[in-house]
């Protein structure tokens, strides 16, 4: 059983070490309120539970594991330190004892028995320090992940081309046309491009206002002020439309979008979408090239229709995303599907694979068997989580973490920082009520579909030591026992000396 000295608090069954105080305060930074929010349905036709979508990822929460972005007029707040984190918090790494096998079955294995969790159900713990399971039920069972496979989407995609790499949007201009001269805003995958003037993560988004002013400069240092004007979405192909149809959480998925298609003002959560993202995207351009003078021809209530640039084409302008770590963490955070999606196909672009959902699925799957990770029985119908046709086991997700945690695989770092912190930030926010041993020490994906419930995360143990931990289950039929009972796991876990 349990034998860790702890501290107790007022009010409180649980108990938290001194370890896991410094992890929540250091680490975390913990300066956020905790302000949490009952995680009460509805659920919808597509399947994801409307407070996981709209109440975790509209709260926005300031700083935290997400910290490009930042309220209007305000500097950021503090944000985690992954290095503190996974180099024991300053300690050796190792040097906190590691829970043993049997114990930890002792505290878990009867929270796995919760009905609550339906009939498959499988989980995975380990020692990050050694990569060696402690814990494990039906590991190996490939189930429904839900949003869980953004991890697996996120390595790839750090593995396939770097984390700093930075998604380009561009202008060009057909050099051998006469008359009225051909210019083509060319999509290069990024969602995150932004038309906004200001608000949250204007600052830091590319943006499709910078991209008109460089290009107007262009055209008139050419003495151009008319054009025609089209765009390219070329870069990606196969179907646009996400297989569970028209949806407020995600966009038909497209090479070209602003603000990812959203009809609103938000930046993350469910929202109205446009169909045509791309269309849009440059209905919005070209006003912004009028401001600057520039006649596209088109009338401001048209849309400028597609084509693909030739080979021939001079470049005008360009504007570049923040780096993909950074995309990384707003993705896990938030559980952000269209920056899934386009992370997924950097990852097939990478691999000279088609950048569509099947490409993207063949490329991360093949990313993934490079690093020699466990894939039996994994499919990856598409980056996001939203397919049901997804399959991934618990020892993956965990092994997924375990590499990411890895010091010696810095690039994949941002897959750490990105995850919700519990109770305070993205699709935690709500949940670990502020008492809890879990509350700022758990850092987790969460995963949720009607039926599914899935959690995957690290955990600093009441030893101080760091573990990885991944729980999955299928076929529940009340989401919040589900989720509380998820939660429960990992709360028990960071409880726990286990030796």
């Amino acid at each position: 059983m349990a034998k860790p000295s702890a501290t107790k608090l007022s009010g409180f069954s649980g108990k938290l070490t001194t370890w896991q105080l410094t992890a929540g305060s250091a680490a975390f930074g913990l300066v956020i309120a905790a302000g949490a929010v009952a995680a009460a349905g509805p659920w919808d036709s597509s399947g994801q539970r409307t407070a996981e979508r709209d109440r975790a990822a509209s709260q926005e929460a300031w700083g935290g594991a997400d910290h490009a972005g930042r309220a209007p007029g305000s500097e950021p707040d503090a944000a985690p330190s992954a290095p503190s984190v996974l180099a024991g918090l300053g300690a050796p790494a190792g040097v906190a004892p590691a829970p043993t096998d049997s114990a930890l079955a002792e505290v878990l294995d009867p929270l796995m028995r919760d009905p609550a969790l339906g009939p498959k159900r499988s989980a995975v713990v380990l020692d990050a320090a050694s990569g060696k399971p402690v814990y494990g039920k039906s590991a190996g069972d490939g189930l429904t992940p839900a949003s869980t496979i953004k991890i697996a989407t996120a390595v790839a995609a750090l593995s396939a081309v770097g984390p700093d790499h930075r998604i380009a949007t561009k202008t060009v201009i057909e050099s051998d046309v006469s008359g009225t001269p051909d210019v083509v805003l060319v999509g290069g995958g990024d969602p995150t491009l932004t038309a906004r003037k200001d608000g949250r993560y204007t600052d830091t988004a590319a943006s499709l206002r910078t991209l008109a002013e460089d290009t107007a400069r262009a055209l008139k240092s050419r003495g151009i002020d008319k054009i025609k004007l089209s765009y390219d979405t070329s870069l990606y192909s196969g179907p646009v439309q996400h297989p569970i149809g028209p949806n407020e959480n995600i966009t038909p998925v497209s090479a070209l979008m602003a603000d990812e298609g959203r009809l609103d003002d938000s930046t993350s959560g469910p929202a109205p979408r446009t169909a045509d993202p791309a269309g849009e995207a440059t209905r919005k351009f070209a006003q912004f090239l009028r401001d600057k003078g520039i006649d596209t021809s088109t009338p401001p209530e048209a849309t400028p229709g597609p084509s693909k640039a030739s080979d021939r084409a001079e470049s005008l302008a360009k504007v570049e995303s923040p780096p993909l770590s950074a995309l990384v963490e707003r993705m896990l955070t938030h559980s952000d599907n269209d920056i899934a999606e386009a992370l997924a196909r950097q990852a097939a672009i990478a691999a000279k694979e088609p950048a569509s959902f099947d490409g993207a699925g063949k490329a991360v799957r093949d990313t993934l068997s490079e690093q020699k990770l466990p894939l039996s029985g994994t499919k990856f119908a598409d980056g996001s989580g939203l397919d049901r046709a997804d399959r991934v086991s618990a020892e993956l997700l965990a092994a997924l973490l375990d590499h990411a945690a890895d010091p010696g695989r810095p690039e994949l770092r941002s897959v750490v920082t990105g995850l919700p912190v519990a109770g305070f930030t993205g699709t935690l926010v709500d949940r670990y009520p502020k008492d809890s041993p879990g509350t700022g020490v758990v850092r987790a994906k969460t995963g949720t579909l009607t039926g599914v419930n899935s959690l995957a995360g690290t955990v600093v143990d009441a030893d101080g030591r760091l573990l990885v931990f991944a729980f999955m289950t299928t076929g529940t039929t009340d989401p919040q026992s589900a989720q509380k009972a998820l939660d429960h796991m990992a709360s028990t876990v960071a409880n726990c000396g286990c030796r």
